[in-house]
Order: structure tokens, then sequence, then C-alpha cells
């Protein structure tokens, strides 16, 4: 029997099942069966919708694993308590599941946008766009790599509206998700990254507790779970009343205030400044090195269809940071630092 009777101690769930159960979400809510598709057409799963399939192909693949050695801010951390960017992912994926779920959304879908978001990024935190961006005449930018990475290098066949929401899910990106799911997922990343970033600069001591400006503490609260849950009841409560996924005025100012506040004293200040150099440096070196030597560029890694320069970049945006590292000090750092010849050697 494909329907458990109420009395049985467990039910099958299947995918009509889900698909019936989504017809009751919010009327703004995606629906997987009425989802723009796939690249390439493929049967349907018996028991997942097309959107939880899709957020186990990204749980499962090679570029998601590679986030746990990825820097979110504090590059090449001392303590074991600093974020990544796998556990930023992680933190992002739960508020927008949060989001989704209070506001009557598809949870699946922004589960699946959350988790691939950030595996379009480069080693060294957001270092990427400012080192890869002058070899493009359009720039670089992670969430479009995330695009391609999915597309093209570890091709997963995702549905549009994912694809769409990894596009997009940068507050700078335009035009903005056309999923509500999206959209929860663009607010997700900033409630998470204000609340973990902050913690990690005191955690770091690069900020007290009395250099936090002190609107973003009256709105917020203290730094840590009461700053989320503010700005996702601010998100929640003003959505409903608005019928669009949006954030309440006060609480985005806050967080405004916030995010400005981060950039002047721990993004780009001190000591993550001058890393922050040294990391751009360091994809850039990697960079001319590959392609002044494109045969060291990995197959997998090859798209014979891009040209040169995309792809060395594919391969540079993939490494974790120790690995850029390593690959660094082996065919780089020998030319910079090699010892000046002897009397006698050839030069």
């Amino acid at each position: 029997m494909s329907r458990a009777t109420h009395d049985a101690p467990l039910a099958r769930r299947d995918r009509a099942w889900r698909e019936a159960q989504e017809e009751e979400l919010a009327p703004l809510a995606a629906r997987s069966a009425r989802s723009r598709g796939r690249a390439e057409p493929e049967e349907p799963c018996a028991l997942r919708t097309d959107f939880e399939r899709d957020r186990d192909r990204v749980l499962h693949s090679k570029a998601f694993r590679r986030l746990k050695h990825k820097t979110q801010v504090f590059l090449d951390p001392e303590g074991d308590h600093f974020v990544t960017r796998l556990t930023h992912v992680l933190q992002v994926t739960q508020v927008a599941r949060s989001l989704a779920r209070a506001l009557g959304l598809n949870e699946g879908l922004a589960e699946a946008i959350a988790l691939a978001h950030d595996c379009g990024h480069t080693p060294f935190g957001h270092t990427g766009e400012e080192a890869l961006g002058p070899y493009f005449a359009d720039g670089w930018h992670h969430a479009r790599q995330g695009v391609r990475l999915f597309a093209v290098l570890e091709p997963l066949n995702l549905t549009w509206e994912v694809r769409d929401g990894i596009r997009a899910h940068s507050w700078s990106v335009d035009p903005p998700p056309a999923t509500a799911e999206g959209e929860c997922v663009r607010l997700a990343d900033r409630i998470a990254y204000l609340s973990h970033d902050t913690l990690d600069a005191l955690r770091a001591g690069v900020l007290s507790a009395d250099d936090l400006p002190a609107d973003p503490l009256r709105v917020l609260g203290r730094p840590g779970t009461e700053w989320v849950d503010a700005m996702v009841r601010g998100a929640v409560d003003h959505a409903a009343r608005q019928g669009a996924v949006a954030m309440e005025p006060e609480v985005l100012a806050a967080m405004g205030e916030l995010r400005a506040f981060l950039f002047e004293r721990v993004y780009l200040a001190g000591e993550n400044r001058r890393r922050h150099s040294e990391a751009v440096d360091t994809i850039r070196r990697l960079m001319d090195h590959l392609l002044a030597n494109p045969h060291e560029v990995p197959d997998s890694y090859r798209d014979e269809q891009a040209d040169l320069t995309t792809q060395c970049a594919d391969f540079v945006a993939g490494m974790t940071d120790r690995y850029a590292l390593a690959l660094h000090d082996e065919v780089v750092r020998p030319r910079l630092f090699a010892p000046p010849p002897r009397l006698g050697d050839p030069t």
C-alpha cells in the first residue's frame, strides 16, 4: 500500500504526497511540481521532490565538501571555533529554513539554494572578486561562478529555481531572485554573517564589546542568538504584513550600520587587511603561473568550450586555502625567493 492507515506506526511519504503538501503553502511559495525544470530533462524521483533532490546533490558534491577548508573572514585562524565557509553555509541554511517555514514557503527550495550559495567562492574568502576581477572584462563574482560550477565543472543538472537562487543570493546582484525562497536565502546570508563575523572578531580580540555601535545593540540586543532571533523576527513579521519577503525598516537600518562598522573595523582593517592583500597576491600569482603553464590545469577543470583564462580561474576558484598555499609554495615561491647564484654558476 502506498498510503499508511492512521493507526500504523510509520507512514510512507512519497513525492506525490510531498507535492500535494506543497499546494497548502503560501501563494508566493514555489511548487516543485511547477518548476521551470532542468537543462537536461530527467525522470522524477519516486520519493523526493525536485528541490529536495537538488539539496541532496549539492550536499554530496565535492564543491560542498571543499568549503570546510575555505576561509570565511579570518585567514588561517589558530582557534578551533572560528567560522569557516562550511559552517557559514550551514548557519545560512538553518536561518533560511526558519524564514521559509515561518512564512509558509517551500523549505526544500530554500535549503537547496542555501547549501549551494557559496560553493563558487575562491580560497581566502571574498578575495576572489578583487583577485580575479582584472582578468575578466566584466569582472568575476562568486555567485556567477557557483552557477557555472554546478552547470559545467561538477554538473548536477539543478532546477532553474535553485540556479537562480545561487545566481542572485548576493545583495549586489541584479535582478534579485525570482522566488521568495531565494529572497529568504539573501536575508539569511546577511543575518548569519553579521552575527558570526562579529562573534569571531570579539573572539579574536579585534573588537571589544565596548566597540560595538549603540543603535544595532539597542535594536538587536546582545551579539549572538539575540541578534539572529531579532533579525529573523524582523523579517517574518514585516514580510507577513507586506506580502513579500523583506526586513523591518528599523532592523534593516541596524543591519546596515553594523555591516558598515564591520567593513571599517574588521574586514578592511589592520592585520586582516594585510592578510587580505597577501591572499590576493597569492591568487594572482597562481593565475599568472597557470596562464603561462596551461598544461598544469587538471583535466577536470579543462572546459574545452571556455577560454584559457576561464579554465585557469575555474581551477584556482575551486582550491581550498591550504591547497592554494601548498601549490603557491611549490610552483611560485621557488621563483620568488630563489637564492642568489653562487660565483661561477651559470646565470
